[in-house]
């Protein structure tokens, strides 16, 4: 959509998969001092870092001889971890507003076959760091050149109304080391810009990109796969669904296709039991 302009493509591709990501991070700008150098959304530090393990240059953001602080507890905050521990860290903590979950499942809160809610350890997290739980940020403090030094956590309560998360201080206030930041708090969905808007595709309200049966989005010709489309998963998700949209581009073509469409554009997770 900008080096590569919707028309070109239109005019040299009879078909075009938009497999583009659900990249754009969930952001705090509201916590003060978050304008200082040296905190980013957790993808701009692993994009970059990726590239240099590709041997694309060396990475714009590293955590080497720093404390770092990563905000979120998810699948991205360990990818961060473990980044982080291989890059050099003094240090790694890992803060989430939400009490520790118990290692083993309530069967009254969470009875088979419903997904367990226990505490989960990736091989990250067997690394090293430390996680905090029931904190969260309420301020960041810089040096004199504008950079990140410290930031000040709380204890917090997360409470509910009318479906609202309310996360409310509670304990006394905490100052923590910190030479970097990153926020690991989720995804907002696809990357917003000329592409989507010259082929006319908007996102729903969670920011992915929707088809119909066949992967094709309302942009004849134009399919969606991965987190474009069911917003950010797992690569297997991603995997499975680049297959499917390929079989039906295939068949977009061709008419026939003997190429395996392993999930359907409407297919959910299944629970491991």
């Amino acid at each position: 959509g900008v080096d590569l302009t919707v028309e070109q493509m239109r005019e040299n591709f009879d078909a075009v998969v938009l497999a583009i990501g659900a990249l754009r991070g969930r952001d705090n700008t509201t916590v003060e001092g978050r304008e200082l150098n040296g905190i980013h959304l957790a993808m701009e530090h692993l994009v970059t870092s990726n590239k240099e393990c590709e041997g694309d240059g060396p990475a714009t953001i590293t955590a080497k001889g720093k404390h770092v602080v990563i905000i979120g507890g998810g699948d991205t905050g360990a990818d961060c971890l473990g980044t982080a521990h291989r890059q050099g860290a003094l240090s790694v903590t890992l803060l989430d507003y939400n009490p520790e979950l118990p290692t083993e499942r309530d069967e009254a809160a969470t009875p088979w076959p419903a997904w367990p809610m226990v505490l989960r350890t990736s091989p990250a997290h067997a690394e090293g760091g430390v996680r905090r739980y029931q904190v969260a940020v309420q301020r960041f403090l810089g040096d004199e050149n504008g950079n990140v030094r410290s930031m000040v956590l709380a204890e917090v309560r997360v409470t509910r109304e009318d479906g609202k998360r309310i996360i409310t201080p509670v304990g006394e206030e905490i100052e923590l080391p910190c030479e970097l930041a990153l926020f690991a708090i989720g995804f907002e969905g696809v990357d917003l810009g000329p592409l989507l808007d010259d082929y006319g595709l908007s996102p729903t309200r969670r920011g992915s990109l929707s088809c119909g049966p066949d992967w094709q989005t309302t942009a004849p010709g134009v399919f969606v796969c991965g987190d474009a489309h069911r917003g950010a998963s797992l690569v297997v998700w991603a995997i499975a669904e680049g297959r499917s949209a390929a079989h039906a581009v295939d068949v977009y073509l061709t008419g026939a296709s003997d190429l395996p469409s392993p999930v359907h554009p409407t297919a959910l997770p299944l629970a491991v039991v």
